[in-house]
């Protein structure tokens, strides 16, 4: 059941974004005049298709990893006279350029357009109130203590973890002092820290930018009960059930989740006797933990997940607007990330992110499952950013790319006749292994990942 929830959020993600892409290019083809062929999600063997009264054909094909809009061409095939006037290469240069950033843009707002509907719905967050300082870290080296409220970072007002951690996401390999605005115990004033960073370095993949600057999210006691067993997995074969708390491991008191956590990851392959509270009743238990491969070495899973705790009531947060102002909200979350996109391409390129860092269609598979099985909001966040990601690479001067072909418009332009079928053809060359090579280094990361 997990593979195929994972398999139709991910149908749904891919589908629906390449849809909304290809629709756009579909969309302004037709008010300018260009006859549609095809207009096809997916690539490969049709499975369904039908034809509409102006003879364009719409088809979902087999393969759901893209899709394309189909137009008539005089480059392609021969275009009878009475059409030569619907043909995509005759029309005047403008047209053409609409057409092809139609695709992009429509992603770009569509991501507005699901912002707005979730700050007009509500967005529910917590406070993000600093639970621990970690010691050696740009936060420890300022001073900052535990037990505040983050609600700035530099001009910005902060409501939530997540803000924070995009606006720090967007400072990996700066070397600056940010200013650090923690409010204490409701006071009037907020408490400011300059946070120097000094070509700070961010591994995303073992931590996130929060963590790095030494900031651990407060979090309400979460004591060692099992909220969820993994089928086959090593508690449920031990005997453990839903419910139980864990009490105690050889003799040692378990106090919450995270200590029964380490102590698990820390004995792999090693039985554990653990004392185990259900129904007011105590049992004795033994537990092997699987061994299991990471980067740090060998660790212990059981296959066991946490029961679901509540906050307290007055760290819940919902951050609503009215029609008008959630517009502007959702214009400014999508802006910032356009630009956080476009950072973190250029840093990359710079070294300063690691390309290990790109991610393919196994990791977007995981993340649209994970995201729809959190609920509607988190699934809408994703297809927003995932959206915003789609239409920032199809706008890179990249021939292939949308962007290949506005930048050959661009010259085109600025010399007053079309780039010569021959460089366009090498471009095309250069940006296909480019393309490829960027996919097979995402796959390989993704592989690595599993």
């Amino acid at each position: 059941m997990s593979i195929l929830h994972t398999l139709l959020a991910t149908l749904v993600t891919l589908g629906l974004l390449v849809t909304i892409h290809e629709w756009g290019h579909f969309w302004v083809a037709r008010r300018c005049g260009v006859k549609v062929l095809r207009f096809s999600v997916g690539f490969g063997k049709p499975l369904w298709s039908r034809r509409d009264r102006q003879g364009t054909e719409y088809v979902v094909a087999a393969i759901p990893l893209g899709g394309y809009v189909r137009m008539l061409d005089e480059r392609e095939e021969a275009v009878p006279e009475a059409l030569r006037s619907q043909a995509f290469n005759n029309k005047p240069l403008w047209a053409r350029s609409a057409i092809v950033a139609a695709g992009p843009v429509v992603n770009l707002l569509f991501a507005v357009l699901a912002y707005w509907a979730m700050y007009v719905i509500g967005v529910s967050t917590v406070a993000p109130v600093i639970g621990q300082v970690l010691p050696g870290t740009p936060a420890y080296e300022a001073g900052v203590e535990s037990g505040g409220e983050v609600v700035g970072l530099d001009s910005n007002d902060l409501h939530s973890w997540e803000e924070l951690n995009l606006r720090l996401a967007s400072h990996i390999g700066d070397s600056r002092t940010l200013s650090l605005r923690v409010r204490y115990d409701d006071a009037a004033t907020p408490v400011t820290y300059p946070v120097r960073l000094d070509a700070w370095q961010v591994d995303v993949e073992r931590e996130s930018p929060l963590r790095a600057l030494g900031l651990r999210p407060y979090q309400p006691p979460v004591p060692a009960i099992l909220g969820q067993l993994l089928e086959g997995g090593q508690a449920a074969a031990a005997g453990l059930q839903t419910g139980d708390q864990v009490l105690s491991i050889d003799g040692d008191a378990i106090d919450d989740w995270m200590t029964l956590v380490e102590r698990v990851r820390a004995s792999a392959g090693q039985t554990l006797q653990l004392v185990v509270e259900r129904s007011g009743g105590r049992l004795d238990i033994a537990l092997t933990p699987e061994v299991r491969d990471s980067e740090a070495g060998p660790i212990g899973y059981i296959g066991a997940g946490v029961q679901a705790i509540s906050w307290p009531a007055e760290m819940e947060r919902t951050l609503r607007y009215g029609p008008v102002d959630a517009l502007g909200v959702a214009v400014a979350k999508t802006g910032q990330m356009i630009g956080l996109t476009l950072e973190s391409i250029w840093k990359m390129l710079e070294g300063v992110i690691s390309v290990k860092n790109l991610s393919g269609p196994i990791t977007i598979a995981k993340v649209a499952g994970a995201s729809a099985a959190s609920g509607l909001e988190s699934f809408v966040s994703f297809l927003a950013y995932l959206s915003i990601s789609l239409g920032v690479l199809n706008l890179l001067p990249i021939p292939m790319l949308d962007g290949g072909h506005l930048f050959y418009y661009g010259l085109e332009a600025l010399r007053g006749r079309p780039v010569s079928e021959r460089v366009q053809m090498f471009g095309l060359r250069i940006g296909m292994a480019l393309l490829f090579s960027l996919m097979a280094v995402a796959i390989v990361n993704d592989l690595m990942r599993l």
